[in-house]
């Protein structure tokens, strides 16, 4: 598993990097002082895990993750408790209090092992795990998670298993790179998970009604019926 050390103390990255030698599955890629670095080395390399600091000069560690595309899996270090608990807010994969302890790292190593990408790539256009803020609060979201998304103009809102928060983007920006296998376009106003269907029924004038697994009822245009019909094969 390829990692990187984003920390500001470099007797912090030093310590931690010395408790990752202990464990020979971790190659640790580079270390970075603060999130622009941390962004660079980034984008030029592909990284599997990231010990991220919360509280740094400049950009902090939740800023970082906002300004990225694909999100590795992240493991949280910090000195504050306060931190600590609001980074549960971005579904973070574990936090780790400084100074870490070879227990705690351990504990979070296991977490990052059953969570790790079977492949390389994943097989849809989007990314494992997408990460949203909205106004004061963040969320880390992990796109196999997602229930359906939701036009409100320019924005989108993304229902999932712990909310429903919205991004700036267009639904036809998510269509583009969503994976036609998994997301279906159900209507001009929404793009459905399929393996989030729990029931369809018949609806006004040859339209479908779903019901999604998080009970949230979506209608299925009459032009997209037929195609959902064919997709499922009734």
């Amino acid at each position: 598993m390829k990692a990187i050390i984003v920390e500001d103390s470099r007797l912090a990255r030093k310590e931690l990097a010395g408790l990752l030698k202990e464990f020979e599955e971790i190659k640790l890629e580079g270390e970075a002082s603060n999130a622009e670095e941390a962004f660079e080395l980034l984008n030029r390399k592909e990284i599997d895990l990231i010990f991220l600091d919360i509280n740094m000069p400049g950009k902090n560690g939740f800023e970082l993750l906002e300004m990225l595309e694909e999100i590795p899996l992240v493991i949280f270090t910090t000195a504050y408790d306060e931190y600590a608990i609001k980074s549960f807010e971005y579904n973070a994969l574990d936090y780790l209090l400084k100074p870490v302890k070879k227990e705690a790292l351990e504990r979070a190593l296991n977490k990052a092992r059953r969570m790790a990408p079977k492949t390389a790539k994943e097989e849809t256009g989007l990314p494992k795990r997408i990460f949203i803020k909205e106004g004061e609060k963040c969320w880390l979201i992990n796109t196999d998670e997602i229930n359906a998304f939701e036009s409100e103009g320019n924005y989108t809102r993304v229902y999932y298993q712990g909310g429903k928060p919205l991004i700036y983007k267009s639904l036809n920006q998510i269509e583009e790179k969503a994976d036609s296998s998994i997301f279906f376009r159900a209507s001009r106003t929404h793009i459905i998970n399929l393996n989030y269907i729990q029931s369809v029924k018949p609806g006004l004038g040859n339209t479908l009604k779903l019901t999604l697994s998080n009970g949230m009822e979506v209608t299925v245009s009459r032009r997209n019926a037929q195609k959902l019909k064919s997709f499922l094969s009734f």
